[in-house]
């Protein structure tokens, strides 16, 4: 393997906006700001040689900064931004994007679908159109989803088999509570469809923080491997979030133990070929 490659991370800097999701006492040891300075060292101590940075409010203005950022970084090759699905001029918008500093590492787009009241949010009309542009520019789209949402991220996909789209965190499935369905057989129906994969992330705060074990995570995993192969896997270490539960080295160590070893494809080649071989635009693929 020439690198392990990160999916999945966040940066925030609470002087330039607040991160309002942030909030009570459990989130506290997260409600500072957390930088590529402060990733860098444990991200180059386990092997990472590069990363996508995802999203992390739905405000406009975060994703320019975030293009600027990887434009300026050695490290962050590609990243999932957001923009209004929903308005008429979507498309102009992903262009525009595209054209700033750094527009090249645009790799995806991404929505707080979790937050949204509407279980079928993603089949709405203007939603659906929104997806249909992001599939025209060749970016991925990142679901990030409650397990009840799951039957209508199925629906999405199938609604759009020209967009690539890849389900953030196996979906939140409840860790905690060992419970496995529906999200099971909801996460076997998404994977059924060959537009989707599906990050080997978040596990640990979906689990109990204070004491999960690797055998806790295993069987949704084992969900997630078994039904869309590790060629559709792709790990991701959800730092700074993950910081709640474990530590980066403890994120990383316990995907090893779950995939049963550095599997090329869940460390490194699903990531290069889903994310980072869209960096450069729509041209750039081979």
């Amino acid at each position: 393997m020439t690198g392990i490659v990160d999916a999945h991370h966040h940066v925030w800097d609470l002087s330039v906006r607040d991160q309002d999701w942030i909030t009570g006492p459990e989130l506290a040891p997260i409600r500072r700001d957390f930088t590529l300075d402060d990733l860098a060292p444990d991200a180059r101590a386990a092997g990472v040689t590069a990363t996508v940075l995802v999203q992390t409010v739905t405000v406009a203005e975060e994703t320019p900064e975030f293009l600027a950022l990887a434009g300026r970084s050695d490290l962050v090759a590609g990243v999932v931004g957001w923009t209004d699905l929903t308005t008429p001029g979507v498309a102009d918008e992903l262009d525009r994007l595209r054209a700033l500093p750094g527009g090249e590492h645009l790799v995806g787009i991404r929505h707080q679908v979790q937050g949204e009241p509407d279980p079928e949010w993603l089949l709405r009309p203007d939603v659906r159109r929104g997806l249909a542009a992001v599939a025209r520019q060749d970016l991925v789209y990142d679901l990030v989803v409650l397990p009840h949402q799951l039957p209508a991220c199925v629906q999405a996909a199938r609604n759009h088999p020209e967009l690539t789209f890849v389900l953030d965190h196996l979906g939140k499935p409840p860790i905690a509570s060992g419970a496995l369905e529906p999200w099971r057989t909801d996460v076997r129906a998404l994977a059924a469809l060959p537009n989707t994969h599906c990050k080997l992330s978040g596990l640990v705060t979906e689990a109990d923080w204070k004491r999960w074990t690797v055998e806790d995570l295993r069987p949704y995993a084992d969900t997630v491997l078994a039904a869309f192969g590790p060629e559709r896997v792709l790990f991701g270490s959800d730092w700074p979030v993950c910081t709640l539960a474990a530590s980066y080295e403890q994120v990383l160590d316990s995907a090893r133990a779950l995939v049963g070893g550095a599997d090329e494809n869940v460390f490194a080649g699903t990531a290069r070929r889903v994310y980072l071989s869209r960096v450069g635009g729509r041209n750039s693929r081979t």
